[in-house]
């Protein structure tokens, strides 16, 4: 993955994270895709917020439940840590401070 791309990645990361924080703790892909696209992150299919939910579960930043063929995820301490920026995990972008 080039420089750009992988800094989109880290920030659409980071965006997933803060939706989270901001939404009672969990959210389907479908709402996440919307509020991702909100923040600025337009064009981008389902399937790639899909395999970013899966990244952030992997990081232990998530869990993810399916139902039917719809995944939710629900935001972990962790994550809300890296959303926070108390922490760094790689592969998503640290949260800028101030205004």
């Amino acid at each position: 993955m080039n420089g750009y791309l992988k800094h989109i990645a880290q920030d659409r990361r980071l965006c997933i994270l803060r939706l989270l924080k901001e939404s009672q703790g969990s959210a389907n892909e479908s709402v996440l895709h919307m509020g991702v696209e909100a923040l600025g992150h337009s064009r981008q299919p389902r399937s790639q917020i899909r395999e970013d939910m899966r990244f952030l579960e992997g990081a232990g930043l998530v869990v993810l439940e399916y139902y039917a063929d719809v995944a939710i995820a629900t935001i972990t301490r962790r994550g809300v840590d890296v959303a926070e920026g108390r922490i760094e995990v790689e592969g998503v972008k640290k949260p800028a401070i101030g205004i």
